[in-house]
Parts: C-alpha cells; structure tokens; sequence
C-alpha cells in the first residue's frame, strides 16, 4: 500500500501512519463500488455518532492500556495539558483536550503574521488559472464549498488562494483564530460525514464540499484587525466528527461565547472545537492580499516525499506539519499586489519574500 508522506518543522520526510486506513480503504474501495447503499448510510449521520461512541466514549481502551501509556501512543505531550493525565478516561476527552497554548504554541513575533488555526498538516493553492499553486478541483468545488446561492462571498474570492489543514486523530482539536477581525458571516452547510484520511480524499471527487461544514466571513479591514481584506474560515466534519462547538475566548478558555456576525475576534484565540477524531479547517483569502511562507511553498513541490495526492492528482502535493498559531503567511506588499501577488506571480522564483518561521512550541 502507498505510503502517505510528509514534511515536519525540521524540514524532514515523514512517514505518516495512517488512522485505521485499513478500514479506510475497504470503505471507499469495496463498500463504495459494490454497496452505495451501504457506503452512503455508513458516512451518514447516524453512524458517524454511533462510529464515534463506539471509538471514543467508551473507557474500556485507556482502562486496558493505563492512561500515560494511551496518552503516549496518541503523541500527548502531558506538559502541555492543563488537565492531569488521570482525568483523561476515555479517547474523547483525550481529543478533546485543551493545553497550555500561550506558552506551549507561541504566536509569530511579526505582529502581521498570519497564523496557522491548528495543529494540522498543510496544504496550499489558488482558484487563479495564472497562479503556480493552481489546485482546481481536487479536494473541493469553490462554489460548492462556500454555498452555490452565496453570491456575495463567491464574488469577494473569486480567483483568491486558500490553505487546507487536515486534524489527524492524535492533534489537539481546538480551531484558534487565524487573523484578527470582525464575524460579518457565519452559516452551516448540511452534508456528509466523509472521511479525511488522504485514502477516502482521493477516492470522492471534492470531499470537503461535500462534507458538513460551518462557515465564517472574517473582515480584518478595520481598526484593530489583521488588514488582508476578508478571510473565510470553514470547518468541516468527517467521520465520526458530529458537532462543531463555537466557542471563542478572549482569555485563555475563559467564558466562551457563540460566534456570531459582530463579534470581533483576536487573532490566536481559541474559536471552535471539533467532537471528537479528525477533521479539516479550510482558509480562503482574497486575490492578491497574501503571500504564504516560501517554506511552505517549497514543501508543496518536494520531489523526495511521495503520498496518495501525488498520482492521485497528477502533481506534487505534500503536506507540511504545522503547530496552530504558528506562522503561514504573511500580508501581500499592497504596491505590488497588481503585480505580483499569488494571483499574478508565473514563476516561485524569488517571488515571495522569506519570512522566519515561529517556534512552534513543544510539538
């Protein structure tokens, strides 16, 4: 079976084991060709929640294993939790486990950076048909994704770039804000469940789109915010992913609240939590108003890692590992962005300038 591969924070290949990808594979190979019937109620609703109390609620696996020991396989790191490890009694709370980001995932010391909103593994691309990092319907259809009868966004991101982050099972689960500005959208798509193991992605023509998702239009052109125009965050469910829990904080974890249109949001804090597994935020970013890490961009194209997107796709696609809040990207030059933002730039030589990668603190 091909292995999935990608880049970490040393700039090293990794070999990526992949969660329950056995299943995975009969899932959407097997069940998928010879059963739809089958295939379409296992990526429903009801066996999505029943999937994931099966996997996650019940304590018999910590019990078994002992807690550290458990903790350890899924790649905790105890110092980070704010939680002591005997509080962890099943793998939901294990996953749904909150840490000490302010001093454990340190912010960029570039006020201006833009953020990564998870621990994650990273993909980047553009809707522009000039643009080098041209992803065009590969993981999700841009209308479909956004909603086809929202006019209003679909117009504010034509042509723009976005960035993909895939949760594995072992990463903490809290989405975090990636730019600073004000709600002026937010809206749930209905879909389905499908999984976003690299397998499952490459085998449903644009599963993002097609999967339940949350979605929330950031303007970060106002005092205070993060200036690169508007930035549409999308979360969006997998398998045995049930619920998306809007619940930003100021402070800490502190007094969480609804996301709602008006509410200003500060760069870095905790948004939103995932119930529980793995699933995938997607950020999309007006025409001409960033410019991802060169890194980043560089790790895209590695010719030494393989992975199931690079046949699958008919190009180089790799991943690179991120720590939430750490640095992706960066405002565009606002004198060149007619000449050479993401959207106009021909050529990745020279064309993004190098930006020093934050600490990524203790991942």
């Amino acid at each position: 079976m091909l292995n999935h591969q990608y880049i970490d924070k040393n700039a090293e290949v990794i070999d990526e084991t992949l969660f329950a990808d056995r299943i995975i594979q009969w899932l959407y190979s097997s069940a998928r060709e010879r059963s739809p019937t089958v295939f379409k109620a296992l990526t429903g609703s009801f066996s999505s929640k029943l999937l994931a109390h099966l996997n996650f609620d019940m304590a018999l696996t910590t019990r078994l294993l002992g807690n550290k020991k458990f903790l350890k396989q899924c790649g905790v790191n105890l110092e980070e939790c704010i939680d002591p490890p005997e509080s962890f009694t099943t793998a939901r709370r294990i996953f749904e486990r909150k840490i000490k980001y302010w001093e454990c995932r340190p912010q960029p010391d570039e006020s201006e950076a833009i953020i990564s909103p998870a621990d994650s593994r990273m993909l980047i691309g553009s809707f522009d048909d000039q643009s080098p990092l041209l992803i065009k319907d590969k993981f999700f259809r841009f209308e479909e994704l956004l909603g086809e009868d929202k006019t209003r966004w679909l117009t504010a991101f034509d042509r723009g770039d976005f960035a993909i982050f895939r949760l594995t099972p072992d990463k903490y689960h809290f989405n975090h804000v990636p730019v600073s500005g004000k709600v002026v959208d937010i809206y749930e798509l209905d879909g389905h469940f499908h999984s976003c193991n690299p397998g499952a992605i490459v085998k449903v023509v644009t599963p993002y789109s097609k999967n339940r998702r949350v979605v929330t239009i950031i303007d970060t052109d106002i005092p205070g915010g993060s200036n690169v125009g508007l930035v549409a965050m999308i979360e969006v469910v997998a398998l045995m992913i049930g619920e998306i829990e809007q619940c930003y904080s100021d402070r800490e974890y502190d007094s969480p609240v609804n996301v709602e249109p008006g509410l200003f949001l500060k760069k870095g804090q905790p948004k939103s939590l995932y119930h529980p597994g793995s699933s995938t935020d997607v950020l999309i970013f007006q025409k001409d108003r960033i410019q991802f890490s060169e890194q980043i961009i560089a790790n895209l194209r590695n010719e030494h890692a393989k992975n199931r997107f690079n046949d699958a796709f008919n190009q180089p696609l790799i991943e690179t590992d991120v720590a939430v809040r750490s640095l992706i990207a960066m405002p565009a030059n606002p004198k060149k962005r007619q000449v050479s933002g993401l959207g106009q730039t021909n050529t990745l030589d020279n064309s993004l300038p190098t930006y020093t990668t934050s600490k990524d603190g203790g991942k």
